[in-house]
């Protein structure tokens, strides 16, 4: 593939001796449950996601999608999550658009366990319990589809 899925990139940082980007608490939080459970995991404000639905697609030809610190990336053929405006996360890079900052409040997590549930609740628990202890959240709820 031409974009390597957002655990794997990790855990190859990893096993070169490259240091782990820090960003800020929750994507930093985000990063360590990717790594553990080897899901891929897209974090984004909730409150810059437009409209009320989020939909799972495939990325069409020509799809505008700037990934965070990546520029505009060709998501053709790619597992897509669309708001009302566009695409917002693909297992390899989320959108620029929706990204978390320093100001997030509301977040959103989306695991991608497009191989089946093993691991999956264990990871959304991880996670859970992680923004508990480290960036005092109540924790938030979990659904799984």
């Amino acid at each position: 593939s031409r974009y390597r899925p957002s655990a794997e990139a990790l855990c190859r940082r990893i096993l070169k001796g490259s240091p782990l980007y820090q960003i800020d608490t929750l994507v930093d939080l985000i990063n360590v449950v990717s790594i553990a459970s080897g899901y891929s995991i897209g974090g984004f404000d909730a409150d810059k996601i437009e409209g009320d639905t989020l939909t799972l697609g495939i990325g069409r030809a020509g799809e505008p999608y700037e990934g965070i610190g990546r520029g505009e990336l060709n998501i053709e053929g790619m597992p897509v999550y669309r708001d009302a405006r566009g695409g917002i996360g693909t297992p390899t890079s989320d959108n620029e658009r929706t990204k978390l900052t320093l100001q997030t409040t509301r977040l959103l997590t989306i695991i991608n366990g497009y191989s089946g549930e093993d691991g999956l609740r264990e990871a959304g628990d991880y996670m859970q319990e992680l923004l508990r202890r480290y960036a005092g959240s109540d924790g938030g709820q979990a659904f799984y589809f």
